[in-house]
């Protein structure tokens, strides 16, 4: 008997080494080095796409407070999943049209230049964005040498980059060699040689740039352009030079290494989280401010904008009436109107959100509703490290940059106003084909949702039925760009169209193939 015991306790022994031995090894090959993105990966216009296991990753590459956020469950299973896929998420047909920007065969390398073209951009990131774009192409009108353009530092946000801190400049000088020469500096022989300044007319087309401006080269050779924005026509310009503006922006324009590579890392982020949204939030201070909008505002808050409004010596219009404002559709949805939006489309709780914006008005006093709706709402400070973001602090252009490169790639992208960078990142996201943006009508919406305040409406299935039937046909399918509205004259004529980057179509996607035909209404 004791023999017995003996070997059984000699057993369990070896059993017990065996065990603890395999738990070490477990442990030993479970050590993850943490690895950031080399800059040589593929740029974010190529659709990122992730192998590793998700949530593992999330576990190995997230900052600390983000591997603490639960993770919804992304794989939607069964005709159920399928169809909720369809309704939320599903990218509408890009019926055969493809990014169409190689010249036409007329096309020739620039001619000789005339001159040299100073250009001062103004705004923030994405109206800058455009300028550039804008004058690469009147640097070709000109038969201009271009010189890479100065950023503005003078604006609301008092950023102090330099172009070459957010843009890849030598892609840039590269990717136009064919198009547009552009250099660095002026030559130091005509750092002091009298130079035209002027600021172009708005939306000028051929004619303008030809004959008015071109006239400029026989008394100087230097030309400063102290503006940027809009400074082109939207439509009736000849196709090479509408191709050009697309070559520029959506190929040359790059951002620098060193933002998309943490661009990439957070897209990367984001979908380890499933399918998610990009939610352009504008309500930061300046947004309310310049508006004039203050819905759900307390006293001392619209006191306090308005304040912000009259001190800011560029912003023109100083006398806002708030409520007509907003029921014209000219203010952005409040983070509460968002989160009925949402919710009236479908979108359920555990659906991760990445709002892109600068620092909320109000902070939490106002997030707290859309929170309580979708608790997963992310943004690039919980997405990455103190440390990954320390080289963006304090450059709001820099951290805009992300904020539009999280938009582009993401699943479904909402601008809750349709400011400078909706526009640009819905125009991309046309060109690219990608995914769902969804531009709510905020006149219409506005009205439902005073009903909700009356008491009139409650939410439920009623109102989720006029949300969806008001946004059917606002998920981001080719169509053609937007003239001008009827009747307007003048400058106002060329407000109203639809701006040139915020849809390339007919000008920079060519269909390949027709679409499929609907035979329902033909067979009989």
């Amino acid at each position: 008997m004791q023999r017995r015991k003996l070997i059984s306790l000699v057993f369990l022994r070896k059993l017990l080494t065996v065990a603890i031995f395999s738990i070490a090894s477990v442990a030993l090959f479970s050590v993850h080095v943490h690895i950031v993105p080399s800059s040589k990966d593929h740029k974010f216009n190529d659709k990122i796409t992730t192998t590793q296991d998700l949530q593992s990753w999330t576990r190995e590459l997230a900052p600390p407070h983000l591997s603490k956020v639960p993770l919804p469950t992304s794989k939607l299973n069964g005709s159920k999943g399928d169809l909720d896929y369809d309704k939320l998420w599903k990218p509408p047909s890009n019926r055969g049209f493809l990014p169409c920007t190689k010249p036409t065969p007329n096309y020739t390398a620039p001619a000789e230049s005339r001159g040299y073209l100073l250009v001062h951009t103004n705004g923030g990131l994405n109206q800058m964005r455009s300028g550039i774009c804008d004058m690469v192409a009147v640097a070709r009108i000109l038969n201009a040498t271009l010189v890479i353009p100065e950023l503005d530092k003078r604006s609301f946000w008092q950023d102090t980059s330099n172009f070459s801190d957010i843009f890849d400049e030598e892609h840039f000088i590269n990717s136009l060699a064919n198009d547009v020469k552009i250099i660095k500096k002026l030559p130091i022989e005509l750092v002091n040689e009298t130079r035209m300044v002027k600021q172009f007319i708005s939306w000028s087309g051929m004619n303008y740039y030809e004959n008015e401006i071109a006239s400029l080269w026989e008394d100087y050779q230097v030309i400063r352009a102290s503006k940027s924005d809009s400074r082109l026509a939207n439509n009736n310009l000849p196709p090479d030079i509408q191709k050009l503006r697309c070559r520029a922006c959506y190929e040359a324009l790059r951002f620098s290494p060193r933002i998309e590579q943490i661009g990439k890392l957070l897209v990367e982020r984001m979908r380890s989280l499933g399918p998610y949204i990009a939610l352009h939030l504008r309500y930061e201070k300046d947004m309310l401010a310049f508006s004039g909008c203050t819905h759900d505002l307390s006293l001392n808050e619209a006191e306090e904008l308005r304040i912000i409004r009259e001190n800011t010596s560029y912003w023109k219009v100083k006398d806002i009436d708030p409520i007509e404002q907003r029921s014209k559709g000219f203010c952005p949805l409040t983070p509460k109107e968002v989160g009925i939006f949402l919710t009236a489309l479908g979108y359920p709780s555990k659906t991760p959100i990445y709002i892109a914006a600068g620092e909320i008005y109000g902070v939490e006093s106002h997030m707290a509703e859309l929170r309580s709706r979708y608790p997963l709402l992310m943004s690039k400070e919980k997405l990455a490290s103190i440390e990954e973001l320390e080289p963006f602090s304090n450059h709001a252009s820099q951290m805009a940059a992300l904020d539009y490169i999280v938009s582009t790639e993401s699943d479904v992208f909402i601008p809750s106003y349709s400011g400078n960078m909706a526009r640009a990142v819905e125009g991309h996201r046309r060109f690219l084909g990608r995914g769902r943006s969804i531009s709510p009508d905020r006149k219409a919406l506005v009205r439902l949702f005073d009903k909700l305040d009356q008491g009139t409406m409650t939410e439920g299935k009623k109102l989720s039925n006029k949300i969806i039937d008001l946004h059917r046909r606002r998920l981001g399918s080719p169509r053609k760009r937007k003239g001008p509205i009827s009747g307007t004259k003048g400058m106002d004529r060329f407000r109203s169209e639809e701006a040139f980057y915020a849809n390339p179509l007919p000008d920079c996607l060519c269909q390949t193939e027709p679409p499929h035909q609907n035979i329902s209404h033909i067979v009989k």
